[in-house]
């Protein structure tokens, strides 16, 4: 675990998550485990799960009782969502489609 409490959904805890789903689940979280923070594939991994767990809700508190982000998505994914591997994967599509519309909308709006 980081020595930094997250805002969001913390990158270095995606690596945590890569034993909770069969083979393309893990195959996914290893790929965006290896890329930077900023990478538009570990931006909607990321949304994906700040959504699934709730983290805009977070405060200290809970982070503390949760122990963290790691700890936190490894409850969520084996507790409370029962989500099956292809919803999951379904999940990541979307957020990365999302992702990439405000990419998109940024560089128009800079380059205007």
């Amino acid at each position: 675990m980081s020595s930094r409490t997250e805002f969001l959904f913390a990158h270095w805890a995606v690596s945590a998550l890569k034993d909770l789903r069969g083979p393309r689940w893990r195959a996914l979280v290893e790929r965006v485990a290896g890329l930077p923070s900023t990478h538009p594939d570990a931006l909607a991994f990321a949304l994906m799960m700040v959504r699934l767990n709730g983290c805009a809700r977070c405060d200290a508190k809970r982070y503390r009782e949760r122990d963290g982000c790691a700890r936190c998505s490894r409850w969520v994914l084996t507790t409370l969502s029962k989500e099956n591997e292809a919803s999951l994967l379904a999940r990541f599509r979307a957020a990365q489609r999302e992702i990439a519309r405000a990419l998109e909308n940024d560089a128009r709006r800079l380059a205007a």
